[in-house]
């Protein structure tokens, strides 16, 4: 029996201490901190300690016994000399929500369309639904279950509501040229059926009484939500959303919320998204991915990622005790100056803290 190289003795050790690094003369291996194993990361040449390899996989408990339906491996792009996205990892569970954040300009959107194939990655794996997409295009992309919306609304304008899903809905008919051109049985059929099927997703994001009207004639706010319904008809396994909050008032915002929920329950497929609204990203994702120059900083829950000194720097350029500190100095100083400080002895309010009298 031929002797266990280095890397498969480290990824059978019992690793206890979250974080720690092993290393051989050639390789770098990290606690990816799920299940205590050890996984590759990359030649030591590249490895930056100050950038540790963030591998936690956060997918919820009722997608665990299932494969997931998308695997990225050490994801990046090169556009000439600039690295746009380097060592980017994701692992999404069948039914998960999940969010990507990050700054403007963080590689957000060059992620999303190197999922799509839109750019081809200049390094690193994926995976949609167990199979490797090298060598897909757009189009096998989108054949194979993965939709996606755009930051631009990407309508046919001057066409109606309806007609814009039921493009979407086209590769499922089953009529040709000659059919199409002398409106046969069979293409009447079809035109019927695909026409009930737009209705119904029109059903679901409560905007049946628009069917007739052109796209174009929308509010922004329909705009958004008809693209997302044209890319739910091509029936996807996983729906990709790049901010589809933007442009939304709040009561909007909450809608779309109920209707991301909806759509994931119904479908049953995975979701997801980019946005800016942090309430929104809060209240629905599941698992979250925080970007910042092209590389990730943080991945987690909602709760984790809010309580993220990283996260909150790359958001606000301070640190969350800095930022602590001053918001506990201008509560107490607007307390002194409006004689509402309370004293420890008494609890009620000070008058010597103000220094005057209070009452």
């Amino acid at each position: 029996m031929a002797p266990k190289d280095k890397r498969d003795e480290i990824r059978d050790a019992e690793i206890s201490e979250t974080g720690h690094t092993y290393e051989n003369r050639q390789e770098i291996y990290y606690n990816d901190n799920v299940g205590g194993r050890a996984v590759f990361v990359d030649a030591k040449e590249h490895y930056d300690p100050d950038e540790p390899y963030n591998d936690q996989v956060y997918i919820p408990e009722r997608d665990k016994a299932k494969s997931p339906i998308l695997e990225v491996k050490n994801l990046g792009i090169d556009f000439g000399g600039l690295t746009a996205v380097d060592n980017f990892n994701l692992t999404l569970g069948r039914t998960e929500i999940g969010g990507l954040i990050g700054p403007n300009g963080a590689g957000k959107t060059t992620i999303f369309n190197m999922l799509t194939k839109v750019y081809e990655p200049t390094r690193g794996e994926i995976f949609f639904d167990g199979k490797s997409t090298k060598g897909m295009t757009t189009v096998d992309i989108n054949k194979a279950g993965m939709a996606r919306t755009f930051q631009n609304i990407r309508l046919f304008d001057k066409l109606t509501v309806e007609e814009n899903i039921k493009v979407a809905l086209h590769h499922t008919t089953d009529y040709g040229l000659v059919s199409g051109m002398f409106h046969t049985p069979k293409y009447r059929h079809e035109e019927f059926r695909i026409r009930k099927e737009a209705m119904k997703y029109l059903k679901i994001f409560g905007m049946t009484k628009t069917a007739d009207y052109r796209a174009g004639s929308l509010p922004y706010g329909a705009q958004r939500r008809l693209e997302i319904m044209r890319a739910l008809a091509t029936k996807p396994k996983l729906l990709l959303l790049d901010e589809p909050a933007a442009g939304m008032n709040p009561s909007e915002t909450t809608e779309l919320m109920e209707t991301i929920r909806e759509i994931r329950d119904r479908f049953q497929i995975a979701i997801f998204l980019i946005e800016h609204d942090m309430s929104l990203v809060m209240n629905i994702c599941e698992g979250i991915v925080v970007l910042n120059y092209g590389r990730v900083i943080a991945k987690g829950n909602a709760a984790e990622i809010q309580s993220n000194p990283k996260v909150i720097e790359a958001y606000l350029g301070k640190s969350r005790g800095k930022m602590e500190e001053e918001e506990k100095n201008e509560d107490i100083e607007e307390a002194l100056s409006k004689g509402k400080l309370e004293s420890a002895a008494s609890g009620k309010p000070d008058a010597g803290s103000s220094g005057k009298e209070v009452g």
